[in-house]
């Protein structure tokens, strides 16, 4: 993690490695392409980093489904913001889609992502 990464954030991120992650990049028309198993490093309510065995390129956007204890939400919307060569893999910084502008936000999702920080939050407690 290099200090811009780190300076950028809004939040603290919160380790995850127990929520599971399916990542797809969408494709043309909104659909999405065949996901990828992805392992959660970190995360908060504006955007998580990953651990992905195959590069994405910055500014790709993305499908994300997470599946954990008490947690289920599919077709999360994300942009990549960040791809680096990470452990056996590719480390991913991604930006929920919600967020990044006001025509963009959903309430629905900022509670829903706002649930998973707060579980993964109390977690690290």
């Amino acid at each position: 993690m290099t200090s811009d990464s780190t300076d950028r954030r809004i939040k603290d991120r919160y380790p995850a490695s127990c929520l599971q992650v399916w990542l797809r990049e969408r494709g043309f028309l909104g659909r999405g392409k065949q996901a990828t198993s992805v392992t959660c490093l970190d995360l908060n309510r504006y955007g998580m980093a990953v651990l992905c065995p195959r590069p994405v390129e910055p500014g790709v956007r993305l499908f994300l489904d997470f599946a954990g204890k008490y947690i289920r939400e599919s077709r999360v919307g994300a942009r990549v913001v960040e791809c680096q060569p990470y452990q056996a893999g590719f480390r991913i910084s991604v930006q929920f889609s919600y967020c990044l502008d006001k025509k963009g936000y959903s309430r629905a999702m900022d509670n829903a992502l706002s649930r998973i920080e707060g579980f993964y939050n109390r977690l690290a407690s």
